[in-house]
């Protein structure tokens, strides 16, 4: 009843309300309305927050991404790549990850609007997916920014956003008629390596004198690694870990821009985009010779997401500089790959018998917001809003584990579970910019969630910016920020079953582990505090700390809850594995993650510019076991140098320096590892080159070298401590923090044309 409740109430809070959660595409330069009264939204402010970092148009121009536009965003401070879990399953999707708060705490927009699809993948043992993220949705010829948020300003985004926030804005439309022409090779020297060919275009321009349109697609693939790419490096000859999968994408997207009245707009959006994998042999666990598909299915699809969105936004300029955004988005993502195993050493093993099969995952976003001008005491612009979210999936392959080995579950059938699962969420939110004097703004805010699954929650946040003088500013801020389970960890129907090489303290004994729908949200209180100086000729430096303290972060259970019934073999004999024990998702009580980041662009002449960026990890662990949250670098340097050469030539070298990566400490039994499985990886540097050639107003070139010398890295298996099948013992043959590929030398030539 208290879930029906709470939808029913939907529509009386977004009336009540009006107002909105996300500070979304109002992430957006200032506005003027007709009067040419500038409108600062509350959003603006937080772009301008320490930590806050944009990548233009330009710079995305002058080194375009391989493939997805995390490889970029990866070169901001605070920011790695990083694969779900600590264990370095399915090590080379590697995903945006803010301070080591991992790929499942940053939050991805696409105009300030949510994007989920990797929600409709299967969340494994060790919170891993199979998922390319949600970075790659939106070509990058057609980005005009992004911002990328950090730390406590993050938290005024909602459910998600512990780490960080990447929103991706996109070109808008024009009344006047012009498109463009895209085109982007890649090309390795080294032949086991995949290289990347891809084209887009653009239309856009006026209908009518008060409608506009835009229109673009894409066309993107980079190939897969040769098989055999790491064979030479592994542990274990044993074990054979994949390289990095290919991709497909195919991207369409309409926009109509409507301004039916004075001040008023409405726009209507339509997307449809498929992301197809190019298999390179990846089983999750690294033991693909006992499975004859995993050979027979290189470099074919094994999956492929489908995303389509509808949107209906709504902007508002009013009297007194008030301005409102609502917006109605409705995301739909098939999920259709081979049918996998989901048991301990087969999870992730395409079935003997395996069909495609597809989950489909629905996301519903219903949003508005009002931004008020203020002078009550001191100049203030005020955000107030609500927000409901529901997402639903009906999962047919996920809740397919039967019980018949290990034992039956009292509280769960044996067969025939139900294959969906919803949540609902909504959220109030208020934010005040508040100028307190010429000097001091003090940003105060508050968000209440309530999910239909793990209950109520506050989050207030408090920021401040000092001016210190003419040349410091002192920035503080501290918020507590939310994230709600995944509908796979809250499904009770959702069973993972190990004959002991998943289970935790029970070596040797079969184990599940099962959804809890008791699970409370994650929450984390983040601090950080900057001193940032700047000056008359434009140098900028800053440096800040910042801690986030974890609280309720979910995990594998470590103690089991009960003990399964009886057991059967396939012929009807009791089963070797009867009587397993249950274990299931479970909040650990406490983590931390703790850095530095510091950052120095300096203006070394009218045509050089010298850009500098440092994150220094102190430390990401859970405090219950002291294992690392992230396998990411101790500290990354990013260094780059903008030289506009001529008119038309603009230059940049740039460097990117990786510290040295830690393994986990603890393997799946709870015990120490050691062995192998304790290297760590040493530090390494990426050093690439580009230049862009405007020929004329319609058209540039640019091209490059990535990696100049040829720095490779190579996966040499998992990180996580494995079973010798000859002696049933456990051994050390995993592969420490080297669990992932680093690609080598390659070129690259991308050429813009405008009309």
């Amino acid at each position: 009843m208290l879930k029906r409740k709470s939808t029913y109430l939907l529509p009386t809070l977004i009336a009540l309300a009006c107002q909105g959660a996300y500070a979304d595409n109002n992430m957006t330069d200032q506005k003027k309305d007709a009067d040419d009264v500038i409108v600062v939204t509350a959003a603006e402010q937080t772009r301008q927050a320490l930590g806050a970092s944009v990548i233009t148009e330009k710079d995305i121009q002058k080194m375009p991404p391989k493939n997805d536009i995390s490889e970029i965003i990866r070169t901001m401070p605070g920011v790695n790549l990083t694969g779900n879990s600590s264990s370095g399953q399915r090590g080379n999707n590697r995903q945006i990850d803010i301070r080591g708060m991992g790929p499942e705490n940053t939050l991805i927009l696409i105009d300030g609007k949510p994007v989920k699809s990797r929600m409709a993948v299967r969340y494994g043992w060790r919170g891993e997916r199979d998922t390319r993220g949600d970075s790659n949705w939106v070509p990058a010829d057609m980005i005009e920014r992004i911002d990328v948020i950090r730390g406590p300003a993050a938290a005024r985004y909602g459910d998600g956003a512990a780490g960080g926030v990447v929103n991706i804005i996109t070109k808008k439309t024009t009344q006047e008629w012009h498109g463009t022409w895209n085109n982007y090779i890649n090309q390795p020297t080294h032949n086991d390596e995949g290289a990347t060919r891809r084209t887009n275009f653009s239309l856009m321009g006026g209908l009518l004198d008060n409608l506009t349109m835009r229109l673009y697609g894409n066309l993107n693939r980079t190939g897969a690694d040769a098989r055999d790419i790491n064979y030479n490096h592994v542990i274990d000859p044993r074990v054979k870990p994949a390289g990095r999968e290919g991709v497909r994408n195919k991207d369409l997207n309409g926009l109509l821009h409507w301004d039916f009245a004075d001040k008023q707009s409405l726009e209507f959006e339509s997307a449809v985009s498929r992301q197809g994998n190019i298999y390179a042999g990846d089983t999750q666990n690294n033991n693909p010779g006992s499975n004859p598909l995993v050979n027979k299915e290189y470099k074919h699809e094994t999956n492929r997401m489908y995303r389509r969105t509808y949107a209906l936004t709504h902007n508002g300029y009013w009297d007194n500089g008030v301005s409102t955004k609502s917006y109605l988005q409705y995301e739909n993502t098939n999920n259709t790959r081979l049918d996998e195993g989901k048991a301990g050493g087969t999870e992730g093993l395409f079935a003997k018998d395996a069909k495609f099969k597809t989950t489909k995952y629905d996301n519903l976003t219903v949003h508005h917001e009002t931004n008020l001008p203020l002078n009550v005491w001191v100049p203030q612009t005020m955000t107030v809003g609500a927000e409901y979210n529901h997402q639903q999936m009906k999962d047919p392959t996920s809740n397919t584990q039967t019980t018949t080995e290990g034992g039956s579950i009292p509280w769960i059938k044996d067969t025939n579970r139900s294959t969906k699962a919803s949540a609902g969420l909504w959220g109030l939110f208020v934010e005040n910019n508040m100028e307190l004097t010429d000097t001091t703004t003090l940003t105060p805010a508050v968000r209440f969630n309530h999910q239909s699954e793990s209950g109520s929650n506050w989050s207030p946040a408090l920021n401040l910016a000092q001016e210190l003088g003419d040349y410091f500013t002192l920035k503080l801020g501290a918020a507590r920020a939310y994230k709600a389970p995944n509908l796979y960890q809250t499904n009770p129907n959702y069973l993972l079953y190990s004959r002991g090489q998943g289970c935790n303290n029970v070596s040797g004994k079969s184990c599940y582990l099962l959804g809890n729908k008791d699970l409370k949200a994650e929450t984390s209180v983040n601090k950080e505090i900057g001193l940032e100086f700047h000056d008359n000729e434009g140098l900028v430096a800053n440096l800040t700390y910042f801690r986030n303290d974890y609280r309720n972060k979910i995990d594998a259970g470590s103690k089991p809850i009960g003990t399964a019934i009886g057991g059967t073999n396939p012929n009807g004999t009791p089963s070797n594995y009867a009587n397993s024990k249950i274990f299931q998702w479970e909040n650990v009580p406490k983590a931390v993650v703790e850095g530095l980041e510091g950052s120095i662009t300096a203006p070394l002449s009218s045509t050089l510019n010298w850009r500098n960026n440092i994150t220094w990890m102190l430390q990401s662990k859970n405090k219950r076991t002291g294992d690392y949250l992230s396998i990411i670098p101790q500290y990354t340097l990013n260094s780059a140098m903008d030289w506009q050469a001529t008119d038309q030539l603009s230059l940049t070298p740039s460097l990117t320096w990786y510290g040295k990566q830690k393994p986990r400490k603890y393997n799946y039994l709870g015990e120490k590892v050691h062995d192998s499985s304790t290297n760590q990886l040493s530090p390494y540097a990426i050093v690439n080159f580009s230049g862009q050639y405007q020929f004329t107003k319609d058209f540039s070139m640019s091209a490059g070298v990535d990696n100049i010398f040829d720095k490779r890295l190579f996966r040499r298996g998992n990180s996580v401590t494995l079973i010798d099948p000859n002696t049933n013992s456990v051994k050390s043959y995993g592969a420490g923090a080297a669990t992932y590929n680093e690609p080598g030398r390659s070129f690259f030539i991308s050429t813009n044309l405008s009309f």
